[in-house]
């Protein structure tokens, strides 16, 4: 009884068969046939290789909300250097609601060279150069800013490595470097002549202890960021440098920061990205051109909040494009195979019959009969 429904069970099974067997013996080979299956073969390997690379790829998916966090302080990160001595100028933050923050708080005076020998600086002026060119990509093309965010913890950093010298001359620039804590509000970080002091409407710079002659705001920024440090991560200012041309100069630098969430495979992180707009101008009273010199950077925060992910294609979905190929592929060949055969078939039809004319038989009366005679044995001739 078992064996009894067992066998009505694999009967059933042989009826729901949706891919028959067909025997060697009636499957007929051809030229064209093996010619399409080589075309297809390889258009499918060509394909899965290349479907493979897309799968590999990652991209970057950029979404937008407002940003809610107004507590917290925001971080500046700055590395400039500037070509006067340490002991003429300061460097501070003044924002909207008249709070100073003064480079006391977290940034480091560093005498130094202004010009970057190669003899001297062979690393730093590589690293230096090596910004510049970056920059200058990336003001040509803006889609490497997502290679950037996905290889920013593959490569090293970008940061400046410390500069020694053993020069006997006495050091003509000052580096200021280090990180601020500032209000997440508009403000304006400057540079200029003379060290800050507090004020009752603001603050003060003492420049008047400072001869004109030595003003120089000739400047070179290696790094200049907002929120949280990220090794690999190419910044708009980042390899800058200006040179004065005048005395009496002012350099300007209009920032728009956007708050960034970072979220890789590699690492997830909370930094700001920013938009600068550059503008200078020469101190000339007389022809009305009024403000004081200096190297003014004026930033302001913008209320949405872009959250960057870098996404990959699901395994799945790859499968499903792969068959899709495949079975594409199969049926597009078989279908144009078949389209070909038929049509040689009837131009090699027309063609046979066209060769096989019709002969004409006399008949008694004077007619003429166009279909061949019959030949029987009894025929008679």
């Amino acid at each position: 009884m078992r064996r009894l429904n067992r066998k009505k069970t694999l009967n059933l099974m042989k009826e729901l068969d949706a891919f028959p067997k067909v025997p060697e013996s009636y499957v007929e080979t051809s030229v064209s046939g093996g010619t399409v299956s080589l075309i297809a073969f390889t258009t499918i390997a060509f394909l899965t290789v290349m479907e493979f690379t897309v799968y590999r790829d990652t991209w970057m998916k950029y979404e937008y909300e407002v940003d809610k966090d107004f507590t917290s302080k925001l971080r500046i990160n700055i590395d400039i250097t500037v070509a006067m001595r340490c002991q003429y100028v300061g460097a501070d933050v003044l924002d909207l609601a008249e709070t100073m923050v003064a480079s006391a708080d977290g940034l480091i005076y560093e005498p130094l060279f202004f010009v970057l020998l190669l003899r001297a600086f062979t690393l730093v002026c590589a690293i230096f150069r090596m910004l510049q060119l970056i920059q200058s990509r990336l003001q040509e093309e803006h889609s490497l800013q997502d290679v950037i965010f996905k290889s920013a913890f593959k490569s090293a950093s970008t940061a400046l490595p410390p500069r020694e010298d053993n020069s006997l001359q006495s050091p003509d620039a000052c580096r200021i470097h280090g990180h601020l804590y500032v209000n997440k509000v508009a403000g304006n970080f400057h540079i200029t002549v003379g060290k800050a002091i507090p004020h009752p409407r603001g603050h003060a710079h003492l420049a008047a202890l400072v001869s004109h002659e030595s003003y120089n705001f000739s400047h070179r920024i290696d790094h200049l960021s907002f929120g949280e440090l990220i090794p690999g991560i190419i910044n708009p200012l980042d390899g800058t440098e200006k040179i004065a041309s005048d005395h009496n100069q002012m350099f300007q630098y209009f920032i728009t920061i956007v708050p960034t969430k970072l979220h890789t495979y590699k690492i997830s992180a909370e930094t700001h990205q920013f938009s600068v707009t550059e503008r200078e101008r020469v101190i000339n009273h007389a022809a009305g051109s009024h403000g004081v010199s200096g190297i003014f950077m004026k930033y302001d925060i913008s209320s949405l909040m872009v959250t960057v992910t870098e996404e990959h294609m699901p395994f799945w979905q790859f499968l499903v494009r792969l068959c899709g190929i495949i079975g594409g592929i199969f049926s597009t060949t078989g279908i144009l195979h078949g389209f070909g055969r038929f049509v040689a078939e009837v131009i090699f039809c027309r063609f046979r019959l066209g060769s096989c004319r019709s002969t004409s038989v006399p008949l008694p009366d004077g007619h003429t009969s166009n279909h061949l005679p019959r030949i029987t044995d009894n025929s008679t001739h």
